[in-house]
């Protein structure tokens, strides 16, 4: 496991095959995320709490018009402005951002289809994303807000790639050799 979390080298046919296989686990939860929130939008009646674990985890059926814990709530189209710049950013930029670090390719895609998740739900539910995770701490005293499958990826997504960073080695680009300039007088 841990060799699949090694340095690899660009344009090379392990990167490739890492970038496929991270493609198809992030479009797998890509399609887990649509599948589930239609589930949850088609059999929980809208605010129902159904208890799962109880005093530790419910089902429910919430919208959220904002990002992460309602910020920018009911700013829809300032979200999908970000939500498209972030997804052409990370694509744009990936072997820079992922330096050859294998983690951060699978950090990349988790949050890659994070961001496409909740920005489908953006544009197809009226600007509201449709989060139905609810976890709870100390019998109740502390609510987690609500989330969903593309939220998760974008939060697994950004920590792996926080924690690499913190434990990787930074890459360090070939210097050339300075040219010896002298002055002729």
């Amino acid at each position: 496991m841990l060799s699949s979390f090694c340095k690899i080298e660009p344009r090379s046919p392990q990167e490739r095959s890492l970038l496929l296989r991270a493609s198809v686990v992030a479009a797998l939860l890509f399609v887990l995320d649509q599948i589930t929130k239609a589930v949850v939008v088609a059999y929980i009646e809208f605010g129902t709490q159904i208890t799962i674990i109880p005093k530790i985890f419910n089902l429910t059926y919430i919208t959220n018009k904002g990002a992460a814990w309602g910020i920018l709530h009911g700013k829809a189209y300032l979200l999908l402005i970000i939500s498209v710049v972030f997804f052409l950013f990370i694509i744009i930029f990936l072997r820079r951002l992922c330096d050859g670090w294998s983690e951060r390719y699978w950090a990349f895609m988790l949050i890659l289809s994070g961001i496409v998740g909740n920005t489908m739900d953006r544009v197809f539910r009226g600007g509201e994303v449709v989060d139905f995770l609810q976890f709870y701490f100390l019998n109740i005293k502390y609510q987690w807000p609500s989330f969903n499958v593309a939220d998760s990826c974008i939060t697994i997504g950004v920590l792996i790639f926080v924690i690499s960073t913190l434990f990787r080695p930074e890459h360090k680009k070939n210097e050339s050799p300075k040219n010896d300039v002298t002055e002729t007088t």
